[in-house]
């Protein structure tokens, strides 16, 4: 019954920032860690960061001090701030629920993807 939603994708120019942002709904948000994946065409599908309940953060090195990764319970609502956008961020991001790894088997729930395209 868990839904999330991800909104804030855009076409945007290398060096720009961007927020995407993840409603959760049919559940505990407050309960539960949250993670971001991102998947270009022709790529699996990578692990881009996760926050806990009590808002530690964990980020993969391509984007660790480019990306920030916040949550407000009080809206059931994760936030990815990605700052310093390179061509190579170009992808669908995901949000996803019901885990705490770096892999997407670590997780039960996931959103439908939004897209992230940076110009060159």
């Amino acid at each position: 019954q868990v839904q999330l939603v991800e909104s804030g994708g855009g076409l945007v120019q290398a060096g720009g920032s961007l927020r995407l942002s993840c409603a959760a709904s049919g559940g505990t948000f407050s309960s539960s860690a949250m993670g971001w994946f991102r998947q270009a065409p022709g790529k699996e599908r990578e692990f881009v960061g996760a926050i806990s309940l009590g808002s530690m953060t964990v980020y993969a090195d391509a984007v660790k001090g480019r990306f920030t990764i916040s949550r407000d319970n009080a809206k059931s609502t994760v936030y990815l701030q990605m700052n310093s956008l390179k061509p190579e961020d170009t992808a669908v991001y995901y949000c996803a629920a019901g885990g705490w790894g770096q892999t997407t088997y670590d997780y039960g729930y996931w959103g439908q993807g939004t897209q992230v395209t940076v110009a060159s």
